[in-house]
């Protein structure tokens, strides 16, 4: 029997491996296009943050699994067609950039106003300083919420498997089904996400108190006794 579980964790193993590409996928196309819905949400003007909130809803509002249908069933219906991993990449990205967009746009708030009033007194243009100021002390912000997002969304290109993408979900099925052994084979898959999501999740949470704990409030000094103050 444990020769058997063996065996079933190695043949799962390329599915898991194809699961963390996906994620990497997801997160090349969701990061960016995160960062500029929130930019886009914090604009003056209301046509562009408008839309941008328009495509932030949508993408927070839209089940995962239907984004995933839309983009490999419905985009072929204009004559584009995309293979299902790149489709995957896609719809799961755009789900995840609506969710990482908020945790951006808090990042990029927490920053100071005088830290944007110090670049504009030295003459930065508005990309220099975002990029030279601005951004480099959100991203140090926004690093442990992004982790738990992508945690998250690691373990919903399980979803994947609706549109045959052979990931760890889907090689697990076929698996099971070819061995009928669907409790032990499952019971893996699972401990393989678990492998990659527990350590992830616990850094994410020692990365987040390591932000508050530098956040915390100095204590003042004592007050310097003046002359002619009574001395305790």
């Amino acid at each position: 029997m444990m020769d058997s579980w063996a065996m079933w964790l190695v043949d799962l193993l390329p599915g898991l491996g194809l699961s963390l590409a996906l994620t990497a996928s997801l997160l090349a196309f969701g990061l960016p296009l995160g960062l500029v819905f929130a930019v886009g949400l914090s604009q003056k003007s209301r046509l562009v943050r408008g839309i941008a909130i328009a495509l932030v809803e949508f993408a927070r509002g839209v089940p995962a699994l239907i984004l995933l249908y839309v983009v490999y069933f419905g985009f072929p219906e204009f004559n584009f067609i995309i293979d299902s991993f790149p489709a995957a990449a896609l719809a799961l990205g755009f789900s995840y950039a609506g969710y990482v967009s908020e945790v951006f746009r808090s990042g990029l708030e927490a920053v100071g106003k005088g830290q944007r009033e110090a670049a504009t007194a030295l003459g930065l243009s508005n990309w220099t300083s975002f990029s030279r100021v601005i951004f480099p002390q959100a991203i140090k912000i926004v690093i442990p919420p992004l982790l738990g997002w992508s945690i998250s969304f690691f373990q919903a290109t399980s979803l994947a498997f609706a549109i045959a993408v052979p990931e760890l979900m889907s090689r697990a099925y076929v698996l099971a089904t070819t061995n009928f052994a669907y409790l032990v084979i499952l019971s893996l898959a699972a401990v393989l996400y678990a492998v990659v999501s527990i350590p992830l999740a616990h850094l994410a949470e020692r990365l987040s108190q390591g932000r508050t704990a530098k956040r915390a409030p100095v204590p003042l000094p004592l007050a310097p006794i003046k002359e002619g103050t009574p001395r305790a």
